[in-house]
């Protein structure tokens, strides 16, 4: 078998060179075993190269089909960074054909299949282990609970906890955790802090108990109290072999003063458009900032923030002097954000390159008012992620279905494979000038000629309210902390309207969307606001 043409072109594992990682594969393939295949799995996965990681996976497993231990490996990376139900099934059901009396097993099916999508049948499994497997009811409960909220059945997740919690059987830290996640995903975070607090009672260094803590008491307003507990958690850097990353965290109070401090993007784009209002404060406090940024953000950032340093990833070389780092989505929190009535809203504090704004604008039909679309969030890969983004995207059909018609000009601000969704509509016109959109500053150049912003829970959003541009966001159903439980309005953004899912469907939202739309654009003026 010949090293593969693109092996140099991909990232690598820490400490590994493309001839090691070659090697690794090799040895694998030839004599797998399920450390070996997990260990290397994970390395591939953990420096972003998901194809890669996923290829791996399937080459060894497709070479080794009868060794069941190696099969139960693969079943168990694929869980944990992709969203391959179809053969974590298909894995599973062939082990358990071999070897029945893994009826531990059975758990891990079920819990796939719900996530599949394949409800009836993972809930059959769950039942059939209630009925038989008493030794088994504990983890069950835990996994079937996860798996239904993941797939939105949020009220039903709740009814099993209920009940387990009524039948007076054993309590662990993961159930109580559950039953807090639950009641914060169904928006009634004030309770879910309780369960919360029993579960870091019996656990206190639980990660998924802190961080599900902290995000409880985010979207309940209580910032100051869950900042030490966000602090806590597990790192969600993209990249995890940046050389900066064993420099000390920046902590609260620390004087800034003369300290150069870098600060990096840890989660996606939207917490670094929406976090980054609180770098003025650092710099007035003294402080020299390095800022690493994905390329996308980089001639947006470099506008707002001339007087700090602002680098992509690839081009930060190795550097001495540095006395600290913090990850962007820590910038509120090191900065004292106590309460709801702390953060600062004043709009716009980023704004587009005035040549884009112009060319942008002479691209744009003449009539007004025009609104722009999002239907969907960008291409997620580790398993997770993406059930995330299944629950906060839609379809062009379906928003357009929804708004349309109406007497406005739509303009598509949808990137990504989504975009596609275009071509298949046929009714009202949609302007795509996508093309001309190169990064996040030409995007911002399109948004300044806009009226109105129609977005679901992505970068848009926050690019829009950075702005101070009118923007409505389509919420899902189990709305993100920063929006809080309830209410139309966002204390981050002046110009944002919420718009709140109450169920999987964005069905009834979108009606209720389309209506309000149609009074917004009945009463349009220039200057007019998305809240008026």
């Amino acid at each position: 078998m010949e090293q593969p043409a693109d092996a140099a072109a991909i990232r690598l594992p820490k400490g590994m060179t493309v001839e090691g990682l070659w090697a690794a594969r090799q040895a694998l393939m030839q004599n797998p075993t399920p450390d070996g295949l997990k260990n290397l799995a994970t390395q591939i996965f953990a420096v972003q190269q998901y194809v890669a990681g996923e290829r791996l996976v399937l080459d060894v497993i497709g070479a080794h089909q009868d060794n069941l231990a190696v099969l139960l490996a693969a079943a168990d990376v694929l869980a944990t960074y992709t969203m391959r139900y179809d053969l974590i099934v298909a894995i599973l059901g062939k082990v358990l054909l071999a070897l029945p009396h893994l009826s531990q097993l059975k758990v891990f099916l079920a819990t796939a299949l719900v996530r599949k999508g394949d409800v009836t049948a993972g809930m059959r499994i769950f039942a059939e282990i209630m009925q038989h497997h008493p030794e088994h009811h504990q983890d069950a409960c835990e996994h079937l609970v996860v798996a239904l909220l993941d797939a939105g059945y949020a009220q039903e997740g709740l009814m099993v906890l209920e009940s387990w919690f009524r039948g007076g059987k054993p309590v662990t830290t993961a159930l109580l955790s559950n039953m807090g996640c639950v009641l914060q995903r169904m928006n009634r975070s004030e309770e879910a802090l309780v369960w919360y607090r029993r579960a870091l009672e019996r656990e206190p260094q639980n990660s998924a108990a802190c961080t599900g803590y902290a995000v409880a008491l985010f979207k309940a307003g209580h910032f100051g109290e869950g900042a030490p507990h966000y602090l806590r958690r597990e790192g969600l850097a993209p990249d995890s072999v940046s050389w900066y990353l064993s420099l000390p965290h920046l902590r609260k109070g620390e004087p800034l003063q003369g300290k150069k401090v870098i600060f990096y993007q840890e989660q996606g784009l939207g917490d670094t458009l929406q976090f980054i209002r609180y770098l003025p404060m650092v710099l007035a406090q003294g402080a020299q900032v390095t800022l690493v940024a994905p390329d996308t953000l980089l001639r947006l950032l470099r506008l707002a923030f001339p007087q700090v340093s602002i680098v992509a990833e690839k081009d930060f070389a190795r550097q001495d002097g540095y006395d600290a780092i913090l990850p962007i989505p820590d910038l509120p929190f090191v900065m004292g954000l106590q309460t709801r009535a702390d953060i600062p809203a004043q709009v716009p504090y980023l704004q587009a390159p005035p040549a884009d704004v112009a060319r942008m604008a002479a691209l744009l039909p003449a009539q007004r008012p025009r609104i722009g679309l999002v239907w969907s969030g960008g291409r997620r890969t580790k398993a997770m992620d993406v059930l995330t983004d299944q629950r906060r995207s839609t379809t062009a059909e379906q928003v357009l279905g929804a708004l349309t018609p109406v007497e406005a000009v739509l303009v598509n601000l949808q990137l990504g494979p989504r975009r596609e969704d275009l071509a298949a509509w046929r009714g009202q016109p949609v302007c795509d000038l996508m093309d001309h959109a190169h990064d996040m500053a030409d995007t911002a150049a399109l948004i300044e000629g806009l009226d109105l912003v129609i977005s679901v829970d992505t970068s848009v959003v926050h690019l829009a309210g950075a702005l101070g541009k009118p923007v409505w966001l389509l919420s899902r159903w189990d709305g993100c902390w920063r929006w809080g439980d309830t209410g139309e309005t966002s204390p981050w953004y002046p110009t944002m309207r919420i718009f709140r899912a109450q169920e999987r469907s964005f069905g009834p939202v979108l009606a209720q969307m389309g209506a309000a739309l149609q009074a917004w654009v009945a009463t349009w003026h220039p200057g007019k606001g998305a809240l008026d």
